[in-house]
């Protein structure tokens, strides 16, 4: 097959990747509108089941990905100035540009064309081409040009945020809640290396118009957050990457396909940070394609039907999910008098996919934490 890819993430990258290794017969090309080496996040983190999709399928690939990156086993809530621990929370974590330069080797060694700083508005250039996937990321213009055909809804969600990282290692993985003048303001941070964590700033549209914040300049932000989490970054400064406000949108589309063109990734569907599962939806899209390909062979058609029945229902699972944790933040208000230990508890519980025996086995104290604080729930 002759395949196009547009967009050099990770998704249009693992799918290049192992259809090439698959059959070096394929002519395949990515091209990606950024230079190489230009990445505009910081670290990356997957769970234990997240990277197991990886290792199953692509043993080497996994190997790179792991070969330098650290295992933490736990996470903390701190609110109201007090951490509490979450037990038995295991993620790796990477920095994205190590992540993506995996890939960029992978898939050169098996023969993948990847032609960088070249931007693509128009699949028309690919008319050659026997598929053609759009995985040009979350505000995609390859779908934007093609609404019609994939009838997209963009939920923009109301809370806004700034990707930051700082120097300040964060283990475990923290999600701080801070209150000042103004309102509240959350930090998502965690080490993704031995030098340098992720620290993602979330705030409601009251505490961000109450902080001027939209009239503020990139540097002005930053100092605010800083004052924000002073306890927390411990004297060292958040650091910038074209770090500027913005409002998360979660991406769905009706059709998934249209003639021989499909998305994938971010594209396709977008989860949320607050439960990280952006890379880990792009890279399943990725192994999806991949295996209706193996069963559908050439014939386009085909294969693309074969690719919605095999992802849709595990993705929009997983995106649910993450609208309810997104939701979650969006309505702390009420929660912010709990007590830090209900709290924790209410966070764990948040998506609906966790119940009560599931915190019992996977974090016993805070179970028992919460059963003292909360007797007649259990009696």
């Amino acid at each position: 097959m002759k395949i196009a890819v547009i967009g050099g993430g990770p998704a249009g990258l693992f799918f290049a990747y192992l259809m090439k290794r698959g059959e070096a017969a394929h002519d395949i090309v990515v091209v990606e509108r950024d230079p190489e080496g230009a990445t505009y996040g910081w670290g990356v983190v997957f769970s234990d089941v997240a990277l197991a999709f990886v290792r199953e399928i692509a043993p080497d690939l996994y190997a790179s990905m792991t070969r330098n990156q650290e295992v933490f086993g736990a996470m903390a809530i701190v609110h109201r100035g007090r951490q509490v621990p979450l037990a038995n929370n295991t993620f790796h974590r990477m920095a994205r540009i190590d992540l993506l330069h995996a890939l960029h080797r992978h898939c050169r060694a098996v023969g993948v064309a990847i032609e960088f700083g070249r931007r693509c508005d128009d699949v028309s250039e690919f008319s050659d081409r026997d598929l053609v996937v759009a995985a040009d990321g979350a505000n995609s213009v390859i779908r934007t040009r093609h609404r019609d055909a994939f009838v997209p809804t963009l939920d923009v969600r109301p809370n806004y945020l700034a990707w930051y990282g700082t120097t300040r290692l964060f283990d475990p993985l923290s999600l701080i809640f801070r209150t000042n003048q103004d309102g509240l303001v959350i930090a998502h941070a965690y080490r993704y290396s031995r030098t340098h964590s992720t620290f993602l700033v979330e705030c409601d549209p009251r505490t961000f118009e109450r902080a001027g914040l939209a009239a503020m300049s990139e540097a002005d932000s930053i100092a605010y957050c800083e004052r924000a989490f002073a306890d927390d970054l411990q004297g060292q400064r958040l650091l910038s990457n074209r770090s500027s406000w913005f409002r998360y949108t979660i991406v769905s589309n009706r059709n998934w396909h249209h003639g021989n063109l499909v998305l994938l990734g971010d594209a396709l569907r977008t989860g949320h940070p607050s439960v990280g599962s952006g890379t880990r939806l792009a890279m399943q899209d990725s192994i999806a394609l991949f295996e209706a390909y193996r069963e559908c062979g050439a014939d386009v058609p085909t294969m693309l039907e074969r690719f919605v029945a095999i992802r849709r229902s595990g993705s929009d699972a997983l995106q649910q999910a993450a609208i309810r944790s997104t939701e979650w933040y969006e309505n702390l208000g009420p929660k912010l008098a709990l007590d830090p230990v209900s709290f924790a508890y209410d966070y764990l519980t948040r998506s609906g996919r966790v119940s009560h025996a599931d915190v019992r086995q996977r974090d016993p104290k805070l179970a028992a934490a919460f059963e003292a604080l909360h007797p007649e729930r259990f009696a």
